[in-house]
């Protein structure tokens, strides 16, 4: 059985946000069912960055992400997040195929937190604040557009470089570059920084916003102030990921916000178990910290579009094994 060797360019060819978006609430869904399986990220530092291990197993489906964050790697001509996916038959282990994971892993957050604004935004909501114009702001817009009916974008990023970029690629539209004050002063804030220090003030929340804490995804990390979540109705995508690493992870090791305070996990709202949003002044909070089921998810249907359309390459990685051929040059195995 061939390998599928599926590069970026065609993983992005064969990803498309509606789809990903259906995906993605799907596992989440599994996921609080019992359906699906996923251990909690494995980090390994490094001197220059870090690495993590994500697997995961959802019906029909098994895999692992192994993703890299090198804040130095823009000077040196490569992006900052590098990430590798192998997605796995699960009833033989054998490896279907090999792939990029960089688009899968943008796509898959910009999908998860549109979900959380679905079921936790005020439906009528037509402001989306950006703090960050990295890649994930594009993805982000990608998938809220989907679902909401947008009349302004207002982006706010340390480099007006990047918020000008950010701009000219979306002139359908009506995205404006403006200050973080402003950026959060919108129905739904999004923020998508790897800040270490609280930087969104309680002051700036209008009543009634909901925010999508992305940006702090490891110990440390840290973008809204305590505050904040003190006053709002706090839903996360897994418990103990985001106490070890999400956005509550600070405030929590500090005595400043504590985990029982937490109101649920954004599956248990996809499913009804509990509540969400209140009212319309209510303020809410998505920490998303990112599931390995999310890209499992985006890459069983990578890769069965790919299967079905073909002209992919491929190798044979069992060759030797399944044709009981010996194997050369290894000497003797104990």
């Amino acid at each position: 059985m061939p390998t599928l060797l599926l590069s970026k360019n065609d993983v992005k060819g064969l990803l498309s946000m509606p789809a990903v978006i259906a995906v993605v609430e799907q596992a989440l869904k599994d996921y609080a069912a019992g359906h699906a399986r996923m251990p909690h990220k494995v980090y390994l530092d490094t001197e220059n960055g870090d690495f993590r291990a994500m697997p995961a197993s959802l019906t029909g489906a098994a895999g692992m992400k192994w993703v890299c964050a090198y804040p130095g790697n823009p000077a040196k001509g490569l992006p900052n997040v590098m990430a590798t996916l192998i997605y796995s038959d699960p009833a033989t282990g054998y490896p279907l195929a090999i792939m990029d994971a960089m688009d899968i892993t943008a796509y898959r957050t910009g999908a998860t937190a549109a979900i959380a604004s679905k079921y936790l935004a005020r439906p009528d909501s037509t402001t989306l604040g950006l703090v960050g114009a990295g890649q994930q702001a594009y993805a982000q817009l990608a998938a809220h557009a989907e679902l909401f009916r947008l009349k302004r974008i207002k982006v706010f990023d340390i480099s007006p470089a990047a918020a000008e970029r950010f701009i000219k690629s979306f002139p359908q539209y009506a995205v404006e570059a403006c200050s973080l004050q402003e950026a959060a002063a919108a129905d739904i804030v999004c923020t998508l920084t790897t800040a270490r220090k609280p930087f969104l003030k309680r002051q700036w929340i209008l009543p009634g916003t909901h925010i999508n804490a992305v940006g702090a995804d490891g110990p440390g990390k840290q973008e809204l102030e305590p505050s904040i979540l003190k006053e709002a109705l706090v839903i996360v995508d897994d418990l103990k990921q985001a106490v070890a690493g999400g956005e509550v992870n600070v405030p929590i090791s500090q005595g400043l916000f504590k985990a029982e305070q937490i109101h649920a996990t954004l599956g248990e709202i996809i499913t009804g178990r509990k509540p969400g949003r209140r009212d319309r002044k209510s303020i809410t909070v998505f920490d998303s910290t990112g599931l390995a089921i999310e890209d499992i998810a985006v890459a069983k249907m990578i890769y069965e579009k790919a299967r079905a359309s073909g002209g992919y390459q491929s190798m044979n990685f069992m060759e030797e094994a399944i044709a009981g051929t010996p194997a050369k040059n290894l000497g003797s195995i104990p």
